[in-house]
């Protein structure tokens, strides 16, 4: 059997590898290596912080010995991406921060113990966002990831969106087959719609937190980046599962997601909803939502618009709770476990220049927010309030189910915008989440999918929103979009 061309073999979809892999038209071997040399090639993006090719190619020869001895898994021998928020057993996990240094975990967490578990190999650690606290991938302490897209006739280096910007900026330029993120207020989606991606965040629980870098804990959810609907699908299933080491994960079963991958979705009802129609919205993203919502239409559902009252306060609530949770969180990080240490004359003077020394700037305004807003005089004036005006979502979202099955809306309210356009503006970087935090708010299953190209031929994404542990009628919706906007373009390489 003659090697393929290695460049065929990373545009492959994850499904297509796999149904290779089981037909033996080639080895995980193989396509390991294919991988590790498109990610070699591509390190102008800075997508990946830290590279395993020996352990990627240790872990596709056992993969090929266990397809030979007739015990594959579900995902044998398909190379993926792993966030560096996951820990990652022997090998360096930092968040993308200078506070962790080279700390090395001794543990793996459970979402990528469930890959291993059903067979899929690591090719490394992702770039993101410091701690995960950003939209544009450029709070990262190795530097910013860049978009493999680029706008027409320009040379402009974009981002790929944040936080999860190496595992969309690896996907969309093919480095690997499909990768771990994780979402707190959009960090899937709202990369996955500026790269051309199909991302998910489940419902709340679905996956577990074990072994996952804190950030806000009762908005954090694991979820894939991938290639397509079904790719996604694929993975969230393996993702997805009890652990009792999170008190916070849903003992339920996991269904087979891409079963519903295809399925008519003849007679559904989606919910449109009125205040999604922001003042100063680009023409071409109220165009990408029409057309979506036609071919919707189309496929036989129904259109019903609805109202979600409490949208405006979404995003001011959002940056509380998260930057409240994530002072508590990030406490630990004082440099007398793990990770950084700075000198100081006593304890207190450690304690401060550590966390000087450590965190990024974006993580120390959180960090500050998130304990101002928890402080005794300013506890019932922000941090309750903002917890109130949560439920209040929730509500928003259980009175639209009544009215219909799932929601229709932008994922973000622009193409990829130029590094550097928006880091010195922290409210304008903040309103890139304004479609996406009331999901994690609420702790709903949203996805995008990759649905057009506005001007200058920038991929943009449209976001279903279902109801709680309904991911299947998401991927139902999700794969009749990807069908009706039949989006097949790719980023020119020009890495």
């Amino acid at each position: 059997m003659s090697a393929p061309h290695s460049t065929s073999l990373t545009s492959l979809t994850l499904k297509g590898a796999l149904d290779g892999l089981a037909a033996r038209d080639f080895t995980s071997v193989e396509l390991t290596q294919a991988h590790i040399e498109a990610i070699e090639a591509a390190r102008p993006l800075n997508a990946f912080i830290l590279e395993t090719p020996d352990k990627a190619l240790d872990m596709a020869a056992a993969s090929d010995a266990r397809r030979a001895a007739g015990t594959a898994g579900a995902l044998d021998g398909a190379p993926l991406g792993i966030k560096d928020l996951f820990c990652t057993e022997g090998v360096r996990t930092t968040a993308c921060s200078n506070i962790l240094g080279n700390f090395i975990p001794q543990y793996e967490s459970t979402v990528t113990a469930n890959l291993w578990r059903d067979g899929a190999v690591m090719l490394g650690k992702l770039n993101l966002d410091q701690f995960a606290m950003g939209s544009s991938n450029e709070t990262s302490a190795f530097g910013p990831v860049t978009n493999p897209w680029r706008g027409a006739g320009s040379d402009k280096a974009l981002t790929p969106g944040g936080s999860s910007g190496g595992s969309a900026a690896a996907v969309a330029a093919d480095l690997c087959l499909g990768a771990t993120a994780t979402d707190t207020g959009g960090s899937i989606r709202q990369p996955a719609a500026f790269t051309g991606t199909v991302g998910i965040k489940p419902t709340y629980g679905r996956c577990s937190r074990w072994g996952v870098v804190a950030f806000a804990s009762s908005l954090d959810q694991a979820g894939p980046i991938a290639k397509t609907v079904e790719d996604a699908a694929i993975l969230l299933t393996a993702m997805s599962g009890h652990d009792p080491k999170d008190s916070t994960s849903l003992d339920i079963p996991v269904p087979d997601f891409a079963s519903f991958v295809g399925k008519s979705i003849k007679g559904l009802r989606i919910g449109v909803p009125k205040e999604y129609r922001v003042d100063g919205m680009p023409a071409e993203i109220e165009k990408l939502w029409a057309d979506g919502i036609a071919w919707l239409k189309e496929a036989g559902c129904e259109i019903v618009e609805v109202s979600l009252p409490h949208t405006k306060y979404a995003l001011p609530a959002y940056y509380i709770v998260a930057p409240a949770e994530a002072s508590s969180n990030l406490a630990r990080y004082d440099g007398m476990r793990y990770g950084l240490r700075a000198d100081g004359a006593n304890l207190t003077e450690v304690y401060e220049n550590t966390r000087a020394e450590g965190f990024g700037d974006e993580v120390k305004r959180r960090i500050l927010i998130g304990t101002y807003v928890l402080s005794a005089g300013y506890y019932d004036a922000y941090y309750l309030k903002a917890l109130k005006v949560r439920r209040r979502i929730a509500e928003d979202f259980d009175k639209a189910w009544e009215q219909c099955d799932a929601l229709l809306t932008p994922t973000a309210p622009s193409a990829a915008f130029g590094l550097g356009e928006n880091s010195n503006d922290p409210i304008a970087m903040y309103l890139n989440d304004v479609f996406t935090v009331t999901t994690n708010l609420a702790g709903l299953p949203s996805m995008s999918v990759p649905a057009g190209l506005d001007s200058q031929g920038l991929p943009l994404g449209l976001q279903i929103i279902g109801r709680a542990l309904d991911e299947g009628t998401v991927f139902s919706i999700a794969g009749a979009l990807e069908k009706s906007a039949g989006f097949k373009t790719k980023a020119a390489k020009w890495w």
